[in-house]
């Protein structure tokens, strides 16, 4: 019985990996400007043009995940080997974006959860 227990237990923990496993972490609204804001970082906005004129985060280049073509080819300007920070408007997109560019060879993805619409609502 206890090996099973301790067998449980074990299962249980390989199976509870964070989401910051990875070259992907995924960052909070704090962290975000900590390490972003004011910095010389690579800023990604994936989401659409449209959505990107309407309003930004400063400093943030536009590269519409959804556009697969040229999201292909403009993300091939950036830097692999420095850290990107990448985000949309709620996280779902910018969550497709980062295995994109983890497939791509980028060694350090940071994926802003909150996104623009959490941004705009505390800035």
């Amino acid at each position: 019985m206890k090996r099973y227990i301790l067998f449980f237990v074990f299962i249980t923990a390989l199976s509870c990996k964070s989401q910051n496993d990875g070259p992907t972490k995924v960052i909070d609204i704090d962290t975000f400007k900590s390490e972003v804001i004011g910095k010389d970082v690579q800023l990604v906005d994936v989401r659409t043009l449209k959505e990107y004129n309407a309003g930004h985060i400063d400093d943030a280049i536009n590269i519409d995940v959804l556009d697969n073509a040229t999201f292909t080819k403009e993300i091939q300007n950036l830097d692999k080997e420095k850290p990107i920070y990448i985000y949309c408007q709620m996280g779902g997109r910018s969550n497709s974006a980062s295995q994109k560019l983890k497939d791509m060879g980028f060694k350090t993805i940071f994926d802003y959860s909150g996104g623009y619409g959490e941004w705009s609502k505390r800035n």
